[in-house]
């Protein structure tokens, strides 16, 4: 049985706060943090990249868990992981070279993640499993914070943990997307270990009551 991680994600956060937040995080014994970073090309949004990451990594010790929901990722690996990366998430969409990106993170020191959207389908991600840390399951259309969770996708995250299982492989399964109070025990249940909120923990005024409220 994998344990169970919380992964707030910044996108939700008081930038103006953000060193305090992340001493709130450490103080609750929080390990990781989402950085979602979007081009406003492969999502709609933009939000931040590599400057605000390497601003932080000196402030805190948690591990930097970095999504990058954008086009042609391969573009700026080796930059993301001197920024401070941990581990680096790239979307089977967003690249015609979804093993070369992999691999290439590994080889720069970090963990490797794949996700897939909502409507992708998951035995997307079996020719690409040896060379994943994680899989990350997307529980809403990526791009946007404080959406709700999309139902259907919980089928996606019970398929990934079957594909992974079957696979051999130690692959931690991340759900990301309108996950809160109401709905992450079947997120759990459903199979992902690695739980991603934005909202309900660092859109919250009181972030240690949320982490309790979310289980953790």
């Amino acid at each position: 049985m994998k344990k169970n991680i919380l992964s707030p994600s910044l996108l939700a956060v008081d930038f103006s706060k953000i060193g305090d937040t992340l001493q709130t995080l450490e103080r609750n014994n929080v390990e990781y943090i989402h950085l979602d970073v979007m081009d406003g090309i492969f999502v709609p949004n933009i939000s931040f990249g590599q400057p605000l990451i390497k601003s932080l990594r000196n402030k805190t010790n948690l591990i930097f868990d970095t999504h990058l929901m954008i086009k042609d990722p391969e573009r700026y690996i080796e930059s993301f992981i001197k920024a401070g990366s941990d581990i680096i998430t790239i979307h089977i969409e967003s690249t015609f070279f979804v093993k070369d990106v992999l691999q290439k993170i590994r080889s720069c020191g970090a963990k490797a993640g794949l996700s897939i959207k909502p409507n992708t389908k998951p035995e997307s991600v079996v020719p690409y499993l040896e060379y994943c840390d994680m899989i990350l399951v997307m529980t809403v259309e990526p791009g946007f914070g404080g959406q709700k969770l999309i139902p259907e996708t919980l089928d996606n995250i019970k398929k990934i943990k079957e594909i992974a299982d079957s696979s051999g492989y130690n692959i931690d399964i991340e759900a990301d997307g309108g996950i809160d109070s109401s709905n992450i025990e079947l997120v759990k249940e459903s199979g992902a270990n690695i739980i991603v909120a934005g909202s309900s923990v660092l859109g919250k005024s009181d972030i240690t009551a949320a982490i309790k409220a979310l289980g953790f």
